[in-house]
């Protein structure tokens, strides 16, 4: 992902490469003075020396100071979403056959005790439904199941909320690069209206065309780099989110069972209150 010098060098090596493409008329060099004999017996100035850093930044003007910063925050986003929307940081088989297990058992304190001890987007929804249970033990199932949507809802919102920066990124820094251009463009032809250029009128406009198109062959370094990360995990993103739904479905309904199943022991025992002193 581009940084301040990623981009200045890739700046300069394209002016340096369109500077010296090969003129169509056969010339010759003037070891003397450098300048450049044409076939026509003119001479034409020497090439100009390939632009430095330093001098592709100056000419890209103040708006270099935003996109250098766009380029860095894209760094980091980009490193950001990377390092964190992975499988196991969203839904893991480790912790899906734990909480099977767990709930088989109805041993919902352990339960707590795992979902705490991981960083799984699952594990903050199981954690979320069983502290409400916990905490309020007269709720019926579908609080809990409410409790647990709105929960997963938050979790999907954000995993799109990381992948949203490099779009937002991705959208801004061509149009910022664009904006520099029009202002080099303005600043270019008002010289040019306000002086007598006479027959140099139109060198004036290539060469405020020139510096111009800096700022948008910057943006677009960074922008088309940030849509491209975006488009894969964006996709990710909304399939990591289907399997957190599928394993919240699936913790809800074994919950479901076992809140059916100690619903059906409370009514046996009110209604048979010496069947378990009688059981062996």
């Amino acid at each position: 992902m581009p940084s301040l010098k990623f981009i200045l060098l890739i700046l300069v090596l394209f002016a340096g490469g369109v500077s010296q493409l090969p003129a169509q008329q056969v010339s010759v060099t003037d070891a003397a003075s450098g300048a450049v004999i044409t076939s026509g017996g003119k001479k034409a100035p020497p090439p100009a020396p390939p632009l430095t850093p330093q001098e592709v930044f100056k000419k890209m003007g103040i708006l270099a100071y935003p996109l250098i910063a766009l380029s860095l925050v894209a760094v980091m986003v980009i490193f950001f979403v990377i390092l964190t929307i992975k499988q196991n940081s969203v839904v893991s088989d480790s912790f899906m056959n734990a909480a099977d297990a767990l709930i088989r058992k109805q041993d919902y304190l352990g339960l707590l005790a795992v979902c705490n001890r991981s960083n799984e987007c699952i594990a903050r929804v199981t954690a979320k439904a069983l502290d409400f249970a916990t905490k309020n033990p007269t709720a019926s199932f579908d609080e809990v199941r409410e409790v647990t949507e709105a929960e997963g809802s938050r979790q999907s919102s954000l995993l799109l909320q990381r992948v949203s920066y490099l779009g937002d990124i991705g959208s801004m820094a061509p149009l910022i690069g664009l904006l520099g251009t029009v202002i080099g463009l303005i600043s270019s032809f008002n010289e040019i209206a306000g002086g007598d250029f006479a027959g140099r009128q139109g060198m004036g406009v290539a060469k405020g065309v020139y510096e111009a198109l800096f700022c948008t062959a910057a943006g677009l370094i960074i922008g088309i780099p940030s849509l491209m990360v975006y488009s894969i995990y964006r996709g990710k993103v909304q399939r990591f989110i289907s399997e957190l739904e599928a394993a919240s479905t699936h913790l809800m309904a074994l919950l479901s069972a076992q809140y059916k199943r100690a619903a059906r022991a409370a009514v046996s025992r009110s209604t048979n209150p010496g069947l378990e002193q009688n059981a062996p």
